[in-house]
């Protein structure tokens, strides 16, 4: 790391802090000393389906530059267009009407990220349904995501997709074949996860980070086990943080690294907390060749 090279911006996703009305879950982050905020839209934190979104996003905007907070916005909540399926309908959904349910999601969700002058907003394909070939898939994902891009550049809001293992696009190859297909946007960019490298990417975390820099506009953060996706506290995984964190200075990351803990919201102000503090142990902040701070707290 170079003397210039920009530190990482920490955020919390509310998504792991649902017990916590968005008002105090704010507070919260701002008083532990987060730069940010991971903002999921969901039905207890800006919903985005309820009346009078823009004024209740007007609101939000104002509270976040009270508390001096930055933000992204998230499109991952489990139940938001579907009370029985988790994350449905989704962008590859058989049914058309299904599929146009969600891009009108994506697209209210693109006014929120612009109303909030959020960095990017975060999306993901969804499990390919029982019975549909991966070809027809990724044609119904690409068709599905062009308005949603067409909202984002009109915006000036780039568009964040997130591999998400077992959905469709679930790997930084699966990431640069959609680029490919709709032919480069200059709005299309990426959301990586730092635990899903760790779970199914070949490359190491920071190698990771730096393959996706160029197209790097959202981060989230958590520990993982290789093989096995489940968003574990820092320490609880086999991630070596100081590298990753590492990595996104050297390669100039502008976002925020969003600590990603949806299981934990029953404690979320304790994992808030405790999420900030090791993270802040384990960025390295001396030069090339002085001896590296050590990464306290770490059972990895």
């Amino acid at each position: 790391m170079t003397l210039d090279a920009p530190l990482p911006r920490f955020g919390y996703g509310t998504n792991g802090l649902t017990d916590l009305r968005l008002d105090d879950a704010l507070g919260l982050l701002a008083d532990l000393g987060y730069d940010g905020v991971g903002l999921t839209l969901d039905h207890m934190h800006l919903d985005p389906l309820a009346p009078d979104l823009s004024a209740r996003t007007d609101r939000v905007a104002h509270r976040l530059a009270a508390l001096g907070l930055e933000v992204t916005v998230e499109t991952g909540a489990r139940y938001v267009l579907d009370p029985r399926r988790k994350h449905g309908p989704s962008l590859l959904d058989p049914d058309p009407e299904a599929r146009a349910r969600r891009v009108d999601l994506l697209i209210r969700a693109v006014r929120v990220a612009a109303d909030l002058d959020a960095h990017a907003l975060h999306c993901f394909s969804g499990i390919t349904p029982v019975g549909t070939d991966e070809d027809t898939a990724w044609k119904r994902l690409a068709d599905s995501l062009t308005p949603v891009l067409e909202a984002a550049a009109t915006a000036g809001v780039p568009l964040a997709v997130e591999p998400e293992p077992g959905h469709l696009l679930a790997t930084l190859a699966d990431f640069h074949r959609l680029r490919h297909a709709l032919g480069d946007p200059e709005h299309l960019g990426l959301t990586l996860d730092i635990g899903h490298c760790q779970c199914l990417e070949p490359l190491p975390p920071a190698d990771c980070v730096r393959a996706a820099a160029p197209w790097l506009r959202h981060v989230q953060i958590e520990d993982m086990r290789r093989g096995v996706h489940e968003h574990l506290p820092f320490g609880e995984g086999e991630i070596d943080f100081p590298p990753v964190l590492a990595a996104l200075s050297a390669t100039a990351y502008q976002g925020l690294a969003v600590v990603e803990l949806p299981r934990h919201s029953h404690a979320g102000p304790h994992y808030a907390a405790l999420s900030l503090a090791f993270l802040r142990r384990a960025t390295p902040t001396d030069p090339p060749g002085a001896p590296s701070a050590t990464q306290e707290g770490s059972t990895t």
